[in-house]
């Protein structure tokens, strides 16, 4: 049921611009490259853009969404007037969303919430690949580990306010997921698939003549191994160069499309059990044993009730999120600023 999208409470949240700090942490200590700077008015970091309920959100505070936005989005072209004015009013309006979550999620007392808050932000300092990338970055985004424990704290409540008062509400029941399943016959459909192992003597592309020669040599030499007897996975773990050798050569399962052509065509032309000749790809010469093979179907209702009932669960708790912030929002007072 691949193309169900799972939707969670936390990435919902991640929608919030509280939340996008998290994700743009993870980016950053995945080492991707720097997001594209977009320029402010001459207005300083504490100039406030709204007021939610009297608490004030800044400008610094939308810059630094921005940056982080384009981030996520791989963003490099620099914006246009427009293309940034649209951004910095979504924003905003996450910005106030998420004060207006929080401020609600403050009803409920959290007793251990300074510890939750601790570590949580050491968590997420843990995802760089050293002590000076996570420094770099606090630097490069004018943080400090204050500002890094109130984005924690205010995740912490905005999450322990959804367990509360929203997640009990969204219940489905196994008629609602009967009903997606036959109204969404698409999205159970797989195609067929194989499962297969293989042994790969890797020989470069542009290797010479006599290189790939001894490198099919020694795939032959391992053939005959394998159709003496020999345990094909053990043979996989001593003699592979495919990083699968610690795995018995195992693949797992796959369809058309993800192997390169000549791999594909050998792996489905087996039947379980059987046992290539010599295929010669791009990356060598490979032999490959075929342990399963599934037809094209479709999945049933039993095999992805749960993953239905997740799915929809998820997307009533969304709804919910935002028809809450909409009552916050009639229920405060909120201000903001021409930006």
């Amino acid at each position: 049921m691949s193309n169900i999208k799972r939707i969670t409470i936390r990435s919902f949240l991640l929608c919030l611009a509280l939340l996008l700090l998290q994700s743009s942490m993870l980016f950053a200590a995945e080492k991707k490259s720097k997001p594209a700077h977009t320029k402010s008015s001459a207005t300083t970091a504490s100039t406030p853009i709204a007021k939610v309920n009297g608490t004030v959100i800044t400008r610094g505070e939308l810059d630094r969404s921005v940056r982080i936005m384009l981030v996520q989005s791989r963003q490099t072209a620099p914006l246009t007037d427009e293309q940034k004015k649209s951004l910095e009013s979504a924003l905003t309006s996450q910005l106030i969303s998420a004060e207006l979550l929080y401020q609600a999620g403050k009803k409920y007392e959290i007793k251990d919430v300074d510890k939750q808050v601790d570590s949580l932000v050491a968590q997420r300092k843990a995802k760089f690949p050293t002590q000076k990338d996570m420094e770099k970055w606090m630097k490069d985004n004018g943080l400090t580990d204050k500002d890094l424990k109130e984005f924690a704290r205010k995740e912490i409540y905005i999450n322990n306010l959804v367990e509360k008062d929203i997640v009990p509400k969204a219940t489905v029941t196994e008629a609602e997921a009967k009903k997606f399943y036959d109204e969404n016959p698409e999205k159970f459909k797989n195609p067929e698939s194989v499962k297969a192992s293989h042994i790969l003597v890797g020989v470069d592309a542009n290797a010479s003549a006599a290189d790939k020669a001894k490198a099919r040599e020694k795939a032959e030499a391992l053939l005959k191994r394998v159709k003496a007897g020999e345990d094909f996975a053990e043979i996989a773990k001593k003699e592979s160069t495919c990083p699968s050798a610690p795995q018995g050569g195992d693949l797992g399962y796959f369809t058309k499309g993800q192997m390169v052509p000549e791999f594909e065509k050998a792996a489905f032309d087996l039947k379980p059990g059987e046992v290539s000749g010599i295929v010669e790809t791009k990356f060598g010469y490979h032999i490959i044993k075929l342990v399963d093979k599934k037809p094209a179907g479709t999945v049933t209702f039993d095999d992805s009730k749960q993953m239905i009932s997740d799915y929809l669960k998820s997307n009533k708790i969304q709804k919910e999120i935002s028809a809450l912030v909409e009552k916050l929002k009639k229920e405060g007072k909120i201000e903001t600023m021409k930006l």
